[in-house]
């Protein structure tokens, strides 16, 4: 008898290794709000910015963990659902905020994105080994920003460069931060399952 671990098809996020036989849909709408509410749960981790409307919070990692763990489809619902229900009324934004009129509301489409893109990428092994994981969080964190400052701009009347100066620069430290901590976890996590691609 073999103790190895036998492989994941090709194409499996780490969601996909959950047995759920005869229950897929049940577990994907588990996995779906369960990531809609970490992601609510993580932006209440807020650290304000002096001279920016844009705190650091650790949404945007939850976001991007969210979309690399669950795959693009799941991580697209759980962050659809995470922005829908923000903007409905549920204060789960950052530092408690919710509704449609934030300046910081960019941040959390770019999110609803950059877990999308990130899922696809997991999908072909962007979670695997430290670089792949670093290359595919420097690229969810590009598209948030892509969309996030310039939404910051539009509704504050800022200049692009004072929004990037105000949404962008002082986060890129945290950020770095994130990466890292993802770069040592999702690497970790297939390894631990034996099941690296």
């Amino acid at each position: 008898m073999s103790t190895a671990a036998a492989p994941v098809r090709s194409g499996a996020v780490l969601a996909d290794l959950l047995p759920a036989a005869r229950h897929r849909y049940a577990v994907d709408a588990a996995l779906v709000l369960g990531g809609a509410a970490l992601t609510g749960i993580a932006a209440q981790i807020a650290v304000p910015v002096p001279g920016s409307p844009v705190p650091v919070t650790g949404q945007t990692f939850a976001a991007l963990l969210i979309g690399t763990a669950l795959g693009a489809r799941r991580g697209f619902l759980s962050l659809a659902l995470y922005a829908l229900v923000g903007m409905a009324g549920m204060p789960w934004f950052a530092e408690t905020s919710s509704g449609w009129s934030m300046p910081s509301l960019g941040y959390v489409f770019g999110m609803l994105l950059a877990a999308t893109v990130v899922g696809a990428l997991a999908r072909r092994g962007g979670d695997r080994s430290v670089l792949r994981t670093a290359g595919t969080m420097v690229i969810g964190s590009a598209i948030i920003y892509a969309i996030g400052v310039p939404y910051l701009a539009l509704s504050t009347g800022m200049s692009l460069s004072a929004a990037v100066a105000a949404g962008l620069v002082p986060f890129l430290i945290g950020d770095a931060l994130k990466a890292a901590l993802a770069m040592g976890a999702l690497p970790a996590a297939w390894k631990i399952l034996g099941r690296r691609g």
